[in-house]
C-alpha cells in the first residue's frame, strides 16, 4: 500500500490470464491480502484495461486469445506512460530462450506454470516495495524508526536486531496504527493466505517484538492486545 500523508492508498494490479480457474485463484488471493485487483482474460483488451486501470502492477499470460503475452508486453514498453510499469510474466514455456525473451522485452518477473500462489505473491510484494516511490523511506514514531528501504528498526537511536518476520509485523501494525488487526489478517498479510499454522504464531512473534521494543519500559507501550480481536500500534 502507499503511504500518502499517513494515509494508506491501496495498490492496483492488473491480470491478463486466459485460464478462469488461474484468474480467478490470483484475484481471489491478491484481494484478500487488500489489493485492488482489475483483469480481463482476452490478450486483445490487455492494454486498454492498463490504460482504464491504471495499475501499480501488471500479471500477464504469455499464451493469450487474439493477441499475445509478448506483444502486449512490446506495445506496453513503447509507450513511454507504461515503460516502468511493473510486469510479471505467467507462462506455461520454461525454456531458456522463452525466460531470455520475455526478460529483454521487459518483463519484471517470470514464473513458470504451474506455480505457488504464495510465491506469487511473495514477489508481487517484493516488486511493489521496491519501485515504489510514495512512501516515506523513514517511518517515525515517537522514539520509533522505521528505515522501509533498508528494512531496519531503531529504537531510541539503537538498530534492533529483528528477523524478517518481526520487522514486517512490526512494519504493518505501523502503517494501520490506530486501528485494531485480527490475528487472522496478520497471519494473512505476513504469513500469506495458506500459511499452515495457528493464530498462536502471531503471539510468539508479538512476544518477542515487544521483548525488543522493551515494550512497556518506561512508560513507552507500543503494541496494545485488544482480548479477543488482535493488536493495535498505539498513535
Amino acid at each position: 500500500m502507499k503511504v500518502q500523508g499517513g494515509a494508506e492508498v491501496t495498490k492496483k494490479i492488473a491480470i491478463v490470464e486466459d485460464e478462469t480457474n488461474i484468474f480467478e485463484l490470483i484475484k481471489f488471493n491478491l484481494e484478500k491480502q487488500g489489493y485492488q485487483v482489475a483483469g480481463t482474460q482476452d490478450g486483445a483488451k490487455a492494454v486498454d484495461l492498463v490504460r482504464s486501470v491504471d495499475p501499480d502492477l501488471l500479471i500477464l499470460d504469455l499464451m493469450l486469445p487474439n493477441k499475445d503475452g509478448l506483444t502486449i508486453l512490446k506495445e506496453l514498453r513503447s509507450d513511454p506512460q507504461w515503460k516502468e510499469l511493473p510486469v510479471v510474466v505467467l507462462t506455461a514455456r520454461d525454456t531458456e530462450f522463452d525466460k531470455v525473451l520475455g526478460f529483454d522485452v521487459g518483463a519484471d518477473d517470470y514464473l513458470t506454470k504451474p506455480f505457488s500462489i504464495k510465491e506469487l505473491s511473495a514477489r508481487v510484494k517484493a516488486i511493489l516495495r521496491r519501485t515504489d516511490k510514495t512512501e516515506d523511506p523513514i517511518l517515525r514514531i515517537g522514539n520509533l524508526e522505521l528505515h522501509t528501504e533498508a528494512f531496519k528498526v531503531f529504537h531510541h537511536g539503537k538498530l534492533l536486531n529483528l528477523t524478517l518476520k518481526e520487522y514486517e509485523l512490526l512494519a504493518f501494525l505501523v502503517k494501520n496504527r490506530g486501528k485494531v488487526v485480527s490475528r487472522n489478517d496478520l497471519l494473512d498479510h505476513i504469513w500469506g493466505y495458506d500459511y499452515i499454522g495457528e493464530t498462536r504464531t502471531v503471539d510468539v512473534h508479538i512476544r518477542h517484538l515487544r521483548q525488543k521494543l522493551g515494550d512497556g519500559e518506561n512508560e513507552e507501550k507500543f503494541i496494545e492486545t485488544v482480548r479477543g480481536v488482535g493488536y493495535r500500534f498505539q498513535e
